[in-house]
């Protein structure tokens, strides 16, 4: 029952995955959540090592696509500045978003990967999906009041995981 929460690898940081290790994984696009993954939940300007990391993401030519649950306005505000395609209202843990966003990169579910900081949304979506996940630390420690619940639930399935699946570490790459 747990396992569709598990995620493929855990990495500390988003920032720590280069362009040559989604290349090693055959991933030609990744698909990453807003809040806490991308940026922090109440400070939607990113930060310099983000633009950095989306930067080297475009030179890599591997597209990156916000798979996000919040509306279509919350979402293209918080990314104006970086200028990211996005699907917002995407219904996490449901694949919808997930789904729209490899019809829309005409992408098979072994091409991309899920970067995310939640496992009952983002992990749970890619698994159902049939992608592969990476599961990252939150960028800030305070969450929004419609996630706090999540977060709850969340530690009671990490336990499980963790007791269960001893290879679960965090990493600082994708190996």
């Amino acid at each position: 029952m747990f396992l569709k929460y598990k995620p493929t690898w855990m990495i500390e940081a988003i920032y720590q995955i280069t362009p040559d290790q989604f290349k090693e994984q055959g991933i030609k696009a990744v698909f990453v959540d807003l809040d806490n993954t991308l940026i922090a939940w109440n400070n939607p300007d990113g930060t310099k090592e983000l633009k950095q990391w989306l930067q080297t993401m475009k030179e890599a030519e591997i597209p990156v696509i916000v798979i996000s649950n919040n509306s279509h306005a919350r979402v293209k505000k918080a990314l104006q500045s970086l200028q990211l395609d996005f699907i917002s209202r995407a219904l996490k843990p449901f694949p919808r978003g997930i789904h729209q966003a490899l019809k829309k990169l005409d992408l098979k579910p072994t091409e991309v990967m899920m970067i995310g900081d939640q496992i009952m949304t983002d992990i749970k979506a890619a698994n159902s999906a049939g992608v592969k996940s990476v599961l990252v630390k939150p960028i800030v420690t305070t969450d929004a009041w419609n996630t706090k619940f999540n977060r709850f639930m969340e530690r009671k399935i990490m336990k499980h995981l963790l007791a269960n699946n001893p290879e679960m570490k965090w990493q600082g790459e994708l190996k």
